[in-house]
């Protein structure tokens, strides 16, 4: 479990003849859970392991076309053959990794000013610099958000 408090406006029904309230802590816990086993989970939403999905009453549920899903095999789920219910959890582990991948990197790319280029001068020119043991400083630029 995690728990975040953050401070917030009050309720309107918190105002006293008109005077604001003093903002409020609210203090939320939600369950955390890890890559892996997420994707575990998402891997098991309709079909049983293969391991504990071979007894025989795995065997009757898919020769009837009952979907018999999660990580013990114990929960009903709906229907649907072995064929269709490997589909259905490899669609939940597609959408589950592109929301992860999605998670990692930052939906607004940064943008910065161009990079030099080695075709912009001349070794000549390099050369030929009045001062060959000083080092030119070059230019650095801040990254630039983009506006879009």
């Amino acid at each position: 479990m995690v728990c975040s408090t953050t401070l917030e406006a009050p309720s309107v029904l918190l105002m006293d003849d008109g005077v604001p309230a003093s903002p409020v802590e609210v203090t939320r816990c939600s369950r955390v859970t890890s890559t892996a086993g997420l994707m575990e989970e998402r891997f098991y939403s309709w079909t049983a392991p293969y391991a504990s999905g071979v007894n025989i009453r795995h065997q009757l549920a898919d020769m009837f076309g009952f979907a018999v899903a999660g990580p013990d095999g114990e929960r009903f789920m709906g229907f649907g053959f072995p064929d269709q219910t490997i589909v259905w959890d490899g669609s939940a582990v597609e959408n589950t990794y592109r929301v992860l991948l999605e998670e990692q990197s930052d939906p607004i790319p940064w943008r910065t000013v161009d990079i030099p280029n080695g075709f912009s001068g001349s070794l000549a020119e390099d050369i030929a610099s009045p001062v060959p043991d000083v080092v030119q400083e070059e230019e650095v630029f801040s990254p630039v958000r983009a506006l879009w």
